[in-house]
């Protein structure tokens, strides 16, 4: 990790800049990969499969005898925590789901609003280097809660031309059949188009890498929505002598074990706790799995010491993390001062990992700074917000004199008339 003490306010800025990465060559990519599955729908699909993924696949859509089996198949223990995980994330955001009230602006004008699901939407599930099955939860839940009429689901095959059993089988227990075995930019392509078997959407939701992450972007360019701009995973843990050294270091190996691209961060006043925790990160690192990734993650990442508390809330602030861990004493006194993070751990025992999983929250998070104006994924994120008003002759009569002066003042006699002519009736 590379090491800040006491930084000046004048250097901050540079401090928080992600890592750098060359956009030429992957702009390159995903414009051939999109134009070629515009142009050749299902045949593109399959041929960027057997290219990328090492796997030549017949059929793209998962049949139901595939879906049914991967119950069968799953690890029991893994069924069962996946079912808790579900029943949390869907308690938590089926309070999200609010019935808005008309209001009566004035006598005889009533204004409302309405939540209408998104007809066709497209989730997005890495494969990689790991199924994200709990991205299909927290994908798949708000988008059933919504009650959007048809969600398409695209992932990559493994090297036999499957899907993972967890991916399927999470999907199946949030509604969804519409399953591709069809991956990074031309998942997004198909999904942005439409080919023989996949169909078009009108929103893309997911994560995934740098191509992926592009894609999304072009598909906005060709009218299909997105979720958010979302890149590498990113961790900021802001701690004082009152954290636990060990808990800190699990925490940020936890997030640098996603990708070598991924960005962990620990700001605090305490000297003392980080030479502990940098200490700590190395023992446990070499006790990893995935520690050659983990390992390259950490060589851009970043300690930051400060002199104040004040100075640490203010950097973190300006960092805007995707995840933010806060582990100091009173923390709720920190919590309130925080005005830009996806999500928020608070305590010593509230590990960024239980809300990857669990906990109810959602882990579909902006990245790259982009919490400083974008939230998290929500059951709002499915739906498009409708108005509505009716007016009665009465209450035209009313609100008649201030449309008629302001559009006056616009000088849009049309919509001056639009009332006038109704008055004479």
């Amino acid at each position: 990790m590379e090491i800040f003490n006491y930084p000046e306010k004048d250097l901050w800025d540079e401090i928080i800049l992600r890592p750098a990465i060359n956009t030429a060559p992957v702009e390159k990519a995903v414009k051939k990969i999109m134009q070629k599955v515009k142009e050749n729908g299902d045949r593109a699909l399959r041929r960027f499969t057997k290219e990328y993924d090492g796997v030549k696949i017949k059929k793209i859509r998962v049949s139901e005898k595939e879906l049914i089996g991967a119950e069968r198949n799953i690890d029991p223990l893994l069924k069962t925590a996946i079912d808790n995980a579900k029943k949390n994330i869907e308690s938590f955001h089926a309070l999200q789901k609010k019935e808005e009230k008309k209001i009566e602006t004035m006598p005889g004008v009533v204004c409302w609003r309405r939540s209408v699901p998104i007809e066709k939407v497209g989730l997005y599930i890495p494969g990689g280097t790991a199924p994200l099955f709990s991205t299909v939860l927290m994908l798949g839940i708000p988008a059933q809660l919504a009650g959007c009429p048809e969600i398409v689901l695209c992932t990559p095959p493994d090297k036999s031309g499957n899907i993972h059993p967890a991916v399927l089988y999470a999907a199946r227990i949030c509604g969804i059949t519409n399953i591709m075995k069809v991956g990074g930019v031309q998942a997004i392509a198909a999904m942005t188009y439409g080919t023989q078997t996949v169909p078009k959407v009108f929103k893309i939701f997911g994560p995934g890498n740098r191509y992926v992450t592009y894609a999304k972007q072009m598909a906005q360019m060709q009218s299909v929505a997105i979720d958010m701009p979302a890149g590498p995973s990113e961790l900021l843990v802001l701690a004082d002598d009152t954290a636990v050294p060990e808990f800190v270091a699990a925490d940020l190996l936890s997030q640098a074990e996603h990708g070598k691209d991924s960005q962990v961060v620990l700001v605090t006043t305490s000297e003392s706790l980080a030479r502990k925790v940098l200490a700590e990160t190395g023992k446990q690192l070499n006790k990893l799995k995935r520690k050659k990734i983990a390992k390259e993650a950490l060589e851009n990442s970043k300690l930051i010491i400060l002199k104040y508390k004040k100075e640490t809330i203010e950097f973190t602030n300006l960092y805007a993390p995707e995840h933010l861990i806060i582990a100091v004493s009173k923390p709720e006194e920190t919590v309130r001062r925080i005005t830009a993070a996806g999500s928020v751990f608070i305590g010593n025992y509230s590990p960024e990992s239980a809300g990857d999983y669990a906990s109810g929250t959602n882990h579909t998070l902006p990245t790259n700074g982009f919490a400083a104006m974008y939230g998290g994924i929500s059951v709002d994120s499915f739906v498009k917000k409708i108005t509505y008003q009716q007016l009665t002759k009465e209450g035209l009569k009313l609100i008649s004199n201030t449309v008629i002066t302001m559009a006056k003042a616009e000088g849009l006699d049309a919509h001056r008339k639009a009332v006038t002519i109704r008055l004479k009736n």
